[in-house]
Parts: structure tokens; sequence; C-alpha cells
């Protein structure tokens, strides 16, 4: 079953499914294209990765342990990629207010600049996206939100 079967349609069946799965991985390729990636690389001059560490903490400061789980990768190696965005000054550590084990990162005004680059190359739609007219658009928002919504919710049951 395509999208174009389905348009307009508000019925969900056995097609359903497959079709979510479609629109699942147009979405998916769209998200992780690697070409965006690359510009965000290039423009900070680091791995995407350690771009994306220092956005995580330029929203909000962080344990060295949530570090590592947003980032999904052992804590271990959220340490090297800490140590190395400390010395080029774009994060500090300090230490936890009620656990005297543990380190919060928080991103410094440079590492704030730097994040916010990266935000900018990330939030520039395709042109394709930015073409749509502004009723798809919001349609694609209610759902991307109730999706995300959905997630969140359950994540923290």
């Amino acid at each position: 079953m395509t999208a174009r079967q389905t348009e307009g349609s508000s019925q969900t069946g056995p097609g359903t499914e497959a079709l979510a799965r479609e629109v699942w991985l147009l979405m998916s390729d769209l998200v992780l294209d690697h070409e965006r990636r690359r510009k965000v690389s290039e423009a900070l001059g680091m791995s995407f990765n350690r771009a994306r560490a220092i956005r995580y903490v330029a929203r909000r400061p962080m344990s060295m342990g949530e570090l590592a789980g947003a980032l999904n990768v052992d804590p271990p190696n959220a340490t090297v990629v800490v140590d190395e965005l400390e010395s080029l000054g774009f994060v500090k550590r300090r230490p936890h207010p009620t656990d005297r084990r543990a380190k919060i990162v928080e991103a410094t005004r440079k590492g704030k600049t730097l994040a916010g680059r990266a935000n900018e190359i990330l939030a520039t739609p395709p042109p394709a996206l930015a073409q749509q007219s502004a009723d798809d658009l919001l349609a694609l928002r209610r759902t991307l939100s109730i999706i995300t919504s959905t997630r969140d919710s359950a994540a923290s049951s």
C-alpha cells in the first residue's frame, strides 16, 4: 500500500503498519543525513559526536553519566570526549551539588557559541521541506509532536 492510496484516510488497519514503516524509513533517511553531519563537523572542526556533546550541555548542565547516556556511549568514552572539549575551552566541570563522586559538565560561553553554530546548520530545513504549504507543515508538526510526546511519556514511565 502506498502513501497515495491512504492519503486523506483516517482509518487504521493492516496496511497502516507497513505504511508507518515506510514513512519512518523516509524520516530516518532525512534526519540521519550524513551530509548535514559533515557540514556541522567541518564548520566546528570536530567530530559530530563531540558537537552533539557540546549541544547537550549547552542546553543544560549534565552529570557525566547523563551525558554518556545522552550520547549512547560508555562513561569512559564520555570522559575522553569531555577531557578534549574541556582542553579546548568549550566545556567545564564542576562538582555535583549533592553527589561528591560525580561531576557536572556545562558549556562555557565559547561552547554555547559553538553549539549555536551547530544548531543553525541543523535547523536549516532541506529546500523541499521549506517549499511545503503552511497546512502541510502544520500537519507534519502536529504528527511529529504526537509521536514525540508519546515517546517521551513512554520513556519516563
